[in-house]
């Protein structure tokens, strides 16, 4: 699939995951791409090994890299149907004019793709860093994601 294709199919699923970098970031203004880079990569050998069936490798982070890793994980697990933040979702129901009603629908991925959608982000780091030095990747994005 050509790299336009793929951002294309996947655009909503890159924009969660880069919410979650970039909602970090806005926190901690001394944040660097390496921390973002370091999280997307533990997350990376966390989904492979869960579809692997092996145990999930033990990695200490730094804070930041850390809280990034946190932050993007729930996104992912939002993408997958799983965790806290679908339970959440499905008790919400967003309150429109004239007093209707629609419920908050998202696409469900499988992990394979959310492990190609963080290899895409990988790649972005690494090209926007080479580019623009340190935050090159972060300053990018944050002028993307609101």
């Amino acid at each position: 699939m050509p790299q336009g294709d793929f951002e294309e199919k996947y655009l909503d699923v890159l924009q969660n995951i880069e919410f979650g970098i970039v909602s970090v970031y806005r926190q901690h203004a001394e944040m660097v791409d390496w921390d973002a880079l370091k999280a997307i990569e533990t997350l990376i050998r966390e989904y492979q090994a869960e579809l692997t069936n092996h145990p999930v490798p033990a990695v200490d982070l730094k804070p930041l890299a850390q809280e990034v890793h946190d932050s993007v994980k729930a996104m992912c697990e939002l993408r997958l149907g799983r965790g806290q933040a679908l339970e959440e979702e499905k008790k919400s129901v967003f309150k429109l004019p004239f007093k209707k009603s629609a419920e908050l629908s998202i696409e469900l991925k499988t992990t394979d793709e959310i492990i190609l959608c963080l290899k895409r982000i990988r790649k972005s780091i690494q090209h926007w860093n080479r580019r623009g030095g340190r935050q090159g990747y972060l300053d990018f994005i944050r002028e993307y994601v609101k």
